[in-house]
C-alpha cells in the first residue's frame, strides 16, 4: 500500500511540473502570400522541425508545434528543403523567435531586449521553392575586422568580388564575423548583405560578450544580431547543423577559452539527427577545428558523442575556419569515429587571410596571405545529392589559381643544387598526386614535405631585410605547410629559359595545373 502512495504521489509531482511548465506553442505555415501573418486560407505543414536550442519536435498534421521554454529560449523552426525562409533588411534568414522575458544580462556590448511575455502563438510562414538537389554554397572563413576601415577591406577585397553572384542560394561564415568589438556586427552586416545572397552566421571566439560569467551568456550580443548560435536547415538532400563550440570561460581554470559543446547543444543534435533520413549528407559548421593544432584545445568527451551521433551516418562533413591557414582533416577510428569511412573536416582559408597584414596591393588593401602559404580567399562547396566537392577561390586570382609556384629565378648550369621547386597546392594533402616535368619532358612525381612555404618565407623576411618602413603591417612568422610538395631542379640541361609544368590532382579527382620558370647560366669563375 505505501508503494502504491509513493508512486501515485510521484506521478501527482511529475504532472504538477509538467502542467506548471511555460509551453510555446505555434504552427509552421505556408505563407503563400509572403506577409509574414498566417491568414485564415494559409495551410500548416505537417512533419516540420522546431527546436528551443535543445529539444525538437515536429509539426503535427496542421502544422502544429509544443515546445518548452525556461523564460529564456530561442523557438526555431529547422527549414525544410523544399521551401525558405523570410529575410530581413540585411538579407539575414529570420526562422527564430527570441524569448528572453528579462532580456539580456547587463553587458559592454547590448543584447536582447526583453521579449516580455510568452505570445499566445508563436507562428513560423515558409515560402515554397524549388529544391534543387544541385547547388553550391558560398563560405567565408574569419571576417573579423577589428576596425572600420578593415570592414573596408573585407568590403572591397572580398565582398566586391562576389557582389551579385548568381546560382548560389546561400552564403555561411564560419564564425569571427567581427574582431572583439561587438559594435562592428551592423557594419558586418550590411557588408554582407551587398553579395545579395541569404547569409547564415556561426559564432567565434572574437563574437563572444568577454564579461559573461558562463559560457550560455557569452552569446547574448550574437543572438541580438544573428539569432541562435545553434541552429540548422535543409537544401536538397543536405541537412546543416550550426554550432557554437566555443566554452568561454574555460571550464578548466576560468580563464580564456575551450573548443567543446554544452550537454544542451550536444542533445539538440542528437534531437535534430533523430528525425533527419539517413541517406542525407549531414555538414556541421563550427569555428574551432576538432582537430585543433596543439592537441588539447577541444575537449575529448565532447568530440566523442559528436562522433558517436554521427556514426549512424554514412555521408558527413565539417566546416571550420579560426586557424588562419587552411587543412584538410580526416577522422577514422583511430581518431575516435566509429566508421568505415572517415569523417572529413575542412577547416577553411580565411578572408582575412593573415588578420589584415602584408604589403598593400593596386587598391592599398593588404595582400594578407597566411602563415602556411594559402592566399586568402574564401571557398564553394559543390553539392549534388548527398555527396560533395569542394573549391578554394583565391580573392582577387583567377579561379584556375590552385597553387603557388616557388623556384630559384636563376641556377649555375651544370651544378647540382640543394635549391628545389616547390608547389603550395592550397587544396592538398598528404597523399595526393602532385606531378612535375621541365620543358615538356616526362611527369615526374613530387615529394610531400612537411615545410615552411619558401615563397611565404620570401613575403615575411622582405620586412625584415627592407632598408625603410614600408606601407601595411608585417606579417605573422611562417609555419609548416600541410599542402606543400618538392622536385630536384635538372640543372644539366641547356643555358637559358627552362619552363616548369605541375600537375596537381585533389581528393575528388579534380586536376589543377601551373606553370613557372627558371634560367640556367654558366657559373661563375
Amino acid at each position: 500500500m505505501k508503494n502504491v502512495f509513493l508512486k501515485s504521489f510521484a506521478l501527482f509531482f511529475l504532472v504538477g511540473n509538467l502542467s506548471a511548465q511555460e509551453m510555446a506553442k505555434g504552427t509552421v505555415y505556408e505563407d503563400s502570400n509572403t506577409n509574414g501573418k498566417k491568414d485564415r486560407r494559409e495551410q500548416g505543414i505537417a512533419a516540420v522541425s522546431v527546436t528551443n536550442g535543445d529539444q525538437v519536435v515536429v509539426t503535427d498534421a496542421s502544422g502544429g508545434y509544443e515546445l518548452p521554454v525556461s523564460g529564456d529560449n530561442i523557438i526555431a523552426v529547422i527549414k525544410p528543403a523544399a521551401y525558405k525562409v523570410p529575410l530581413d533588411e540585411n538579407n539575414l534568414p529570420v526562422y527564430y523567435y527570441n524569448y528572453k522575458l528579462k532580456g539580456s544580462p547587463e553587458s559592454k556590448f547590448p543584447g536582447v531586449k526583453p521579449s516580455g511575455k510568452l505570445p499566445k502563438t508563436i507562428d513560423f510562414g515558409l515560402i515554397p521553392a524549388e529544391n534543387e538537389e544541385q547547388f553550391t554554397a558560398l563560405i567565408f572563413g574569419d571576417p573579423q575586422p577589428y576596425t572600420l576601415e578593415e570592414i573596408d577591406y573585407f568590403e572591397r577585397g572580398v565582398v566586391a568580388e562576389v557582389e551579385g553572384i548568381q546560382n548560389i542560394p546561400f552564403g555561411l561564415s564560419l564564425g569571427d564575423l567581427v574582431g572583439n568589438d561587438l559594435d562592428l556586427f551592423e557594419p558586418y552586416a550590411k557588408a554582407i548583405k551587398k553579395v545579395g545572397l541569404p547569409w547564415y552566421n556561426v559564432m567565434g571566439n572574437h563574437d563572444m560578450n568577454f564579461d559573461a560569467k558562463q559560457d550560455s551568456l557569452s552569446d547574448e550580443t550574437y543572438e541580438a544580431h544573428f539569432g541562435p548560435a545553434n541552429y540548422a536547415f535543409n537544401y536538397g538532400k543536405v541537412h546543416f547543423i550550426i554550432l557554437d563550440d566555443i566554452l568561454y570561460p574555460d571550464p578548466r581554470d576560468a580563464h580564456g577559452y575551450y573548443g567543446g559543446f554544452r550537454e544542451e547543444q550536444l542533445n539538440f543534435v542528437e534531437n535534430d539527427l533523430n528525425v533527419v533520413p539517413k541517406d542525407k549528407l549531414i555538414v556541421l559548421a563550427y569555428h574551432i577545428p576538432l582537430n585543433e593544432q596543439g592537441g588539447d584545445f577541444f575537449r575529448g568527451a565532447d568530440k566523442k558523442r559528436l562522433f558517436d551521433i554521427l556514426k549512424d551516418f554514412p555521408h558527413t562533413l565539417s566546416l571550420s575556419a579560426h586557424t588562419h591557414i587552411q587543412r584538410q582533416d580526416y577522422f577514422g577510428k583511430a581518431e575516435g569515429f566509429q566508421r568505415e569511412k572517415p569523417h572529413h573536416e575542412y577547416n577553411v582559408g580565411t578572408t582575412s587571410g593573415d588578420w589584415y597584414s602584408g604589403k598593400l596591393d593596386e587598391k592599398g588593401i593588404p595582400i594578407s596571405v597566411m602563415r602556411d602559404g594559402t592566399p586568402k580567399g574564401y571557398a564553394f562547396i559543390h553539392f549534388n545529392g548527398n555527396q560533395y566537392k569542394t573549391e578554394y577561390k583565391v580573392a582577387g586570382k583567377p579561379k584556375e589559381y590552385q597553387m603557388k609556384i616557388f623556384v630559384p629565378k636563376v641556377v649555375a648550369q651544370g651544378r647540382n643544387t640543394k635549391a628545389g621547386i616547390y608547389a603550395d597546392f592550397f587544396m592538398g594533402q598528404p597523399g595526393d598526386e602532385v606531378l612535375y616535368r621541365v620543358d615538356n619532358g616526362d611527369w615526374q612525381p613530387m615529394s610531400y614535405v612537411e615545410e615552411e612555404d619558401p615563397s611565404y618565407v620570401e613575403l615575411v623576411y622582405e620586412w625584415d631585410t627592407a632598408d625603410a618602413l614600408m606601407p601595411g603591417r608585417r606579417s605573422s612568422n611562417p609555419i609548416v605547410s600541410t599542402h606543400l610538395w618538392r622536385g630536384d631542379i635538372p640543372a644539366k640541361l641547356d643555358v637559358g629559359e627552362h619552363k616548369i609544368e605541375i600537375k596537381a590532382t585533389d581528393q575528388f579527382d579534380q586536376i589543377y595545373t601551373g606553370t613557372s620558370s627558371y634560367r640556367l647560366e654558366m657559373p661563375k669563375k
